[in-house]
């Protein structure tokens, strides 16, 4: 099965936007909960948000008011927009995707990151 593969990451300035994918589709199971996660040089993985298969939402406080994190079931797909950016959110930006097989089984499987990098 193949992982999560994310995209949209870069280089922006202070206050500007990017907006990140990841699609995570499969043959044998579902999508459950999806999610993005970063880590920034040095510091542990971080949660970013999360968003149930039903769409209820959760966010690091850090984060509040300026990401929105979206999903598209029918594409097995997660959006992260990301606004009024500011250097303290440079990191590696990683897809986390809940995969529930028929027999109940739950496996997060993580993507291979995405830089995203913040200049004053």
């Amino acid at each position: 099965q193949v992982q999560p593969v994310e995209s949209g990451g870069g280089l922006v300035q202070a206050g500007g936007s990017l907006r990140l994918s990841c699609a995570a589709s499969g043959s044998i199971f579902t999508i459950g909960a999806m999610g993005w996660y970063r880590q920034a040089p040095g510091k542990q993985r971080e949660l970013v948000a999360t968003i149930t298969s039903g769409g209820r939402t959760n966010y690091a406080d850090s984060v509040k008011g300026r990401f929105t994190i979206s999903r598209d079931n029918a594409k097995s797909t997660v959006y992260l927009q990301m606004n009024s950016l500011k250097p303290e959110d440079t990191a590696v930006y990683y897809c986390n995707a809940e995969r529930v097989y028929v027999d109940g089984t739950r496996f997060g499987a993580w993507g291979q990151g995405t830089q995203v990098t913040v200049s004053s």
